[in-house]
């Protein structure tokens, strides 16, 4: 069993989104399983705002599938709500990467958790075979973490 902690790494990276009527079941309540595209919208916008967009990974010749996920449901998100969207890049190995999430919805000011997770991505070519992330992207990514240890050295 793969370690459940979700803790978030700075830098967090935070975007708002508002719940479209087709993200719910018959009962107004968001489907469990969109939140994994939620994970994605944020993952996919912190690398595009912090490092590189996807696209420019699969020119590469490179994809990160999802390889293992985890999702710990605290409260229903509702039709209409404007959710918290938290990102952060948790670990960076040679062939792989975790990212963690968090989806808040702010309740009479106060910020309450809906969901934390977890997504695991593998480094593969395209013929699928695991490979180490290039030099340029990874130094890329690395550089995430310089500038987080940098914010707080200089704080």
């Amino acid at each position: 069993m793969s370690n459940l902690q979700v803790a978030m790494r700075e830098p967090v990276f935070h975007m708002d989104y508002r719940v479209i009527y087709g993200d719910t079941d018959a009962g107004g309540v968001v489907y469990n399983a969109n939140y994994l595209r939620y994970f994605e919208i944020g993952r996919t916008e912190f690398m595009r705002t912090l490092a590189l967009p996807y696209s420019e990974i699969e020119q590469h010749g490179l994809i990160l599938p999802v390889t293992e996920t985890y999702l710990r449901y605290k409260a229903p998100a509702f039709y209409d709500d404007l959710l918290t969207i938290k990102a952060s890049l948790a670990e960076l190995k040679k062939v792989s990467c975790r990212f963690h999430y968090r989806i808040t919805r702010c309740s009479e000011g106060k910020e309450q958790l809906l969901v934390k997770g977890f997504t695991n991505h593998a480094c593969v070519n395209a013929q699928g075979k695991l490979t180490p992330f290039p030099s340029l992207i990874g130094e890329k990514i690395e550089a995430i973490f310089r500038k987080a240890e940098d914010d707080v050295n200089n704080s």
